[in-house]
């Protein structure tokens, strides 16, 4: 199986974590804004949808905007990764799940990111 049809099956199993409450997800200004900008209708319907199930939800604020500053000095990572890193990392959660292999690369801050493969391997191992 390609690595990419790995992480959309361990994404569909992340989403049916969710679904039965076994798995937590949180949602924040920066993730509402992102998929706000996606032109796909209904990639965006579909993370609206998911992210209608977060427990809690970050704003951004002067916190957040410094914090983001630092992971961009600190790990050399630019923007939105950024934005998304400092609100999970404000909101405290066990792991960040990403598909992007330079930010699981890069990152080494305070909380666990985690590949959707990965991530259902432990989360079933437990």
């Amino acid at each position: 199986m390609t690595k990419p049809r790995r992480e959309s099956v361990a994404m569909l199993l992340v989403f049916m974590l969710i679904e039965n409450r076994l798995v937590e997800i949180v949602s924040s200004e920066a993730l509402v804004f992102e998929n706000h900008q996606n032109p796909h209708q209904d990639r965006q319907e579909f993370v609206n949808l998911v992210l209608h199930r977060a427990t809690l939800f970050q704003p951004l604020d002067e916190t957040i905007l410094r914090k983001a500053q630092e992971i961009e000095q600190h790990f050399h990572i630019k923007g939105m990764d950024a934005l998304h890193l400092a609100c999970a990392e404000q909101l405290a959660v066990d792991a960040l799940i990403t598909c992007d292999d330079r930010l699981l690369k890069q990152y080494k801050g305070q909380i666990l990111l985690a590949n959707p493969a990965h991530f259902t391997i432990d989360f079933l191992q437990r």
